[in-house]
């Protein structure tokens, strides 16, 4: 593999993209475009708000990681943003979020109705530029992932305020709930560039492990940052009575005292019972086992590269590894 990915910073992986992602920015806003005034301000408020753009930008590298000269592979990094704003657009509605990214959610500003539509736009625009690339085995891979997403969400909702959960049951919303597009975007770098099954299968595990290793760390940060770390209401997940890794290894670990006030807390969505909450978890292995968790998704990443050519760009995904399980905690 090519030598030292782990000195490359975000910012050096931007310069490496820096025109490819600049032509998936001027995508996104061009495809954003609708005469409809609402879905424009809706939609440039959520793409504008201060995300990473990594989903894009995994895309992106994952592509030229494989040698791809053509520019399907924009396309592609504004179809999985677009799919990604859709998602979180009608996440924060479920959820009744009021804060993401250190900004008010759009159905804070505009509504619940107004932000679900606009969601619904935002997929049905990506589907639309799913058709142009002309490759049916794209569209097979975004229509599945699109698919197991909502299925993710829907398992979510079910384990909500269940303080039985198991980590099983929690991997296994958040393969698909996160990992899913993830890998769907990393895939599709190989299916443009006409690579064989075994580089597809490399990056889409690639991908796969990634996006449980962000979904952990982001977890974590729920009860082990501060509100700026994050950009959302510290305990969010608590709030909404969400069984995440943190407390399920907590009520796993914790005294028996600690599993009750735990559980009733998973139960009552226990916003109010933060600090005993947070209390339970720091005095558990709580936090450093989940990141312990993420840390080996992200090795199995950086293992699915070692199939590919060894490049800058395969060393700048492996970097975005390091990176998804090494933000504060």
């Amino acid at each position: 593999m090519y030598e030292h990915p782990h000195f490359m910073d975000l910012s050096t992986i931007r310069d490496l993209i820096a025109d490819d992602m600049r032509a998936t920015d001027l995508l996104i806003l061009d495809r954003l475009q609708s005469d409809v005034v609402l879905i424009n301000q809706i939609g440039h408020y959520i793409v504008n708000s201060g995300g990473k753009r990594l989903r894009p930008m995994i895309v992106l590298l994952s592509a030229l990681a494989v040698g791809y000269q053509g520019n399907s592979h924009i396309n592609l990094a504004a179809i999985i943003e677009f799919i990604h704003t859709a998602t979180l657009l009608h996440d924060d509605v479920v959820d009744g979020s009021d804060m993401r990214r250190s900004n008010e959610t759009a159905n804070a500003v505009w509504g619940n109705a107004a932000s679900v539509l606009v969601g619904d736009f935002l997929y049905s625009r990506s589907f639309e530029m799913m058709v142009e690339i002309r490759n049916l085995r794209v569209m097979d891979v975004l229509s599945h992932a699109t698919n197991r997403i909502a299925e993710g969400e829907v398992l979510q909702l079910l384990n909500c305020n269940d303080p039985d959960t198991t980590e099983d049951q929690y991997r296994e919303v958040i393969t698909r709930k996160t990992a899913t597009l993830f890998e769907a975007g990393a895939r599709l770098a190989a299916i443009v560039a006409e690579r064989p099954e075994c580089e597809e299968q490399a990056l889409a595990d690639y991908g796969l492990h990634l996006g449980m290793a962000f979904q952990m760390i982001d977890d974590a940060l729920d009860y082990g940052s501060s509100d700026e770390d994050i950009g959302k209401n510290l305990g969010d997940d608590l709030a909404e009575g969400k069984p995440t890794l943190p407390l399920i290894r907590a009520i796993e670990t914790g005294t028996g005292e600690q599993q009750k006030l735990l559980k009733t807390a998973i139960e009552k969505g226990g916003a109010d019972m933060v600090d005993d909450v947070m209390a339970a978890i720091e005095s558990t292995d709580a936090i450093a086992y989940t990141a312990r968790r993420a840390r080996e998704e992200a090795e199995l990443a950086k293992k699915a590269l070692e199939l590919l050519p060894s490049s800058a760009y395969n060393s700048a995904l492996a970097a975005l590894a390091d990176f998804s399980v090494q933000r504060s905690i």
